[in-house]
């Protein structure tokens, strides 16, 4: 019985053993001319070799000299031995010669599927396999009755026609396949159907209240006007500007008309009342020029330095000596700063052409107090270190700039540092600036670069103390 490693209950005694592969001999043959014993299929394979000797004595074999051992062989039969199953489960024991047909009914002994369908198994596991895996199986339909081998029934399952299911949109409703498609088209109330007015898909259950919301719902003009079928979108649109019947008010009503009327009928009212509109027109540019004013002003506070430093460039310097070298005394002024937020309001004023005792040879700067929005609050006099420089634009990579500076305190004596009034007028002495008549020559400018693409820059700087900023 070859092709098994038998499992002995015993090991098989020395005799018993092949001395070439050390187990139980399978047909054994006997060499007659010494006596030795081997398989059949080891002694062939020995001497397909080329070494005709016997393989336990060496001794010259000859073919004719080797029989089958038939006696020896019917002593291994009866030794007793295990299923070569037995590590799988199988308890059978019995003499060799009763494996073959052990074989038969051994339920771990694999064998290939009756149907034909390819597969091999364990006995114990072909009743499952026949009944629910060999796709060579038959099979009947509970639902249609066909009958269909396991792989043409997998294939049917999930399309039946005669199948029991629930509705895909999941209403709830439970028919057989084959009248899924009508169920779904025409009685689902799950649905899917487009609105006719606006196209979008809905659920049929719901279509109804999408219409009370639909922009495309036709609707009626509430103004009668007779339009048909307006679409709920254009309505408003339609109201405002198509309506003839709709009540609007009159174009002057910014004015102050508060004529209301059919569309249609505004003219009439135009016509009729040119001169009151006109009348209100006037007095609604009246207004807003004066609130125009009132807007410039708070443009020209939130634009102002609250940090006590200006920095007044002075452009198309040439031009503006000329016409201060014209007119004698004329003053330039800056835009006005805060020494520092909720602080005291200035400006610096310059004649380019030079003013008093620097007319016609130099630069003269000034500083002033001017009426600010929080003078009530603030000490007086104005007593705080004023700085005035002209910049020296120099390009600090080649020279170091060297700016002119002047610095002077505050004469608390001095009317022009008292509280300004604001009803006090040009010729007043308080509103003339405190400075420098001889601040920088003429000559002095043109020795460095303090005028420079035309522009000059005069900084002034006011000291506050700290707590005062705080």
């Amino acid at each position: 019985m070859p092709g098994f490693d038998y499992k002995f209950l015993e090991k098989p005694k020395r005799r018993f053993q092949c001395p070439l592969c050390s187990k139980a001999m399978r047909e054994p043959v006997q060499v007659s001319t010494c006596g030795h014993r081997f398989c059949d299929t080891c002694l062939q394979e020995f001497l397909s070799e080329g070494v005709f000797k016997c393989p336990e004595d060496q001794l010259p074999l000859d073919y004719a000299k080797i029989y089958p051992d038939p006696e020896l062989e019917q002593q291994i039969l009866d030794l007793p031995i295990r299923c070569i199953h037995s590590e799988e489960g199988c308890r059978w024991t019995g003499q060799m010669k009763q494996l073959q047909a052990h074989f038969s009914t051994c339920a771990f002994n694999v064998i290939p599927c009756p149907n034909r369908c390819s597969v091999k198994l364990t006995r114990r596991d072909l009743p499952e396999h026949l009944q629910h895996d060999c796709p060579k199986r038959k099979v009947k339909c509970e639902f249609c009755g066909s009958e269909f081998t396991g792989e043409a029934y997998e294939n049917h399952q999930g399309v039946c026609p005669q199948e029991s299911v629930y509705c895909e949109n999941k209403c709830g409703a439970r028919m057989m396949r084959r009248l899924l498609t009508q169920h779904g088209q025409a009685e689902c109330p799950k649905r899917t159907q487009p609105c006719k007015y606006c196209s979008k898909e809905f659920v049929f259950d719901t279509i109804q209240n999408h219409q009370f919301h639909c922009p495309r719902f036709p609707v009626q003009c509430p103004n009668q006007c007779g339009t048909p079928n307006i679409a709920r979108e254009d309505l408003a649109n339609h109201v405002k500007d198509n309506c003839g019947s709709a009540l609007v008010l009159c174009p002057f009503k910014e004015a102050g008309c508060k004529h209301r009327c059919p569309k249609l009928a505004i003219g009439r009212h135009l016509e009729d009342t040119t001169k009151s509109h006109l009348t209100m027109m006037c007095n609604l540019v009246g207004r807003q020029r004066q609130e125009i004013l009132e807007l410039r002003r708070e443009m020209e506070e939130l634009s102002v330095s609250h940090d006590g430093v200006l920095i007044w460039k002075l452009s198309d310097y040439s031009r503006k000596l000329q016409e201060a070298k014209i007119r004698s005394n004329h003053e330039f002024f800056s835009p006005p700063f805060y020494t520092h937020r909720y602080g005291y309001k200035l400006q610096v004023s310059a004649f380019l052409n030079g003013n008093g005792s620097g007319e016609g040879s130099h630069l003269s700067v000034y500083i002033r107090v001017l009426p600010g929005e929080y003078d009530s609050l603030l000490e007086w006099p104005f007593s705080y270190k004023v700085t005035f420089s002209i910049m020296d634009q120099s390009d600090p990579s080649l020279s170091k700039p060297q700016h002119i500076t002047e610095t002077f305190n505050p004469d608390p004596n001095w009317k022009n540092f008292q509280k300004p009034s604001s009803t006090r007028n040009s010729l007043d002495e308080s509103t003339l600036g405190f400075g420098y008549p001889k601040f920088i020559s003429h000559e002095e400018i043109k020795k460095r670069n303090y005028v420079r693409d035309n522009s000059v820059f005069i900084k002034a700087s006011i000291e506050i103390p700290q707590k005062i900023m705080a």
